[in-house]
């Protein structure tokens, strides 16, 4: 993983995991997300306040998903939190392939506003055999 250039010195960049460049600050995290999440530089890190949790907290994911089935209800977060999840980790996986290109994302029209190459990743080509 590329080192950026707001870690400070002295402090080690995960062996897998990412970078996410905003307009507002880098957040370096390891594996999954699952590990290490954090702003950088560190006094981003320490400015930051934590919003109020208002999501319900259930057991474990795929205990919540069962009990969903057994009793009925929801499971999880629901489309209006795991959408925008989603996209935003598939658009990493595009991003991926434009390795040192800025890519900018207008999430209200879902499109790459300066880049057609990228926008072709975002509805694949129609292919036989894939049953749509």
């Amino acid at each position: 993983m590329p080192r950026p250039a707001d870690l400070e010195p002295g402090k080690k960049v995960p062996e897998t995991g990412a970078v996410v460049y905003g307009d507002r600050g880098t957040i370096i995290y390891g594996s999954h997300g699952a590990s290490g999440v954090h702003l950088i530089p560190e006094e981003k890190m320490k400015a930051f306040e934590r919003p109020p949790k208002t999501l319900p907290r259930g057991l474990e994911h795929h205990r919540d998903w069962l009990q969903a089935i057994r009793k009925g209800g929801g499971a999880g977060s629901g489309f209006d939190c795991g959408g925008p999840l989603a996209e935003i980790a598939l658009l990493g996986v595009i991003a991926t392939r434009f390795p040192g290109r800025k890519l900018a994302w207008d999430g209200a029209a879902m499109r790459f506003p300066a880049s057609e190459e990228a926008n072709r990743f975002l509805r694949p080509p129609f292919r036989e055999g894939w049953g749509l």
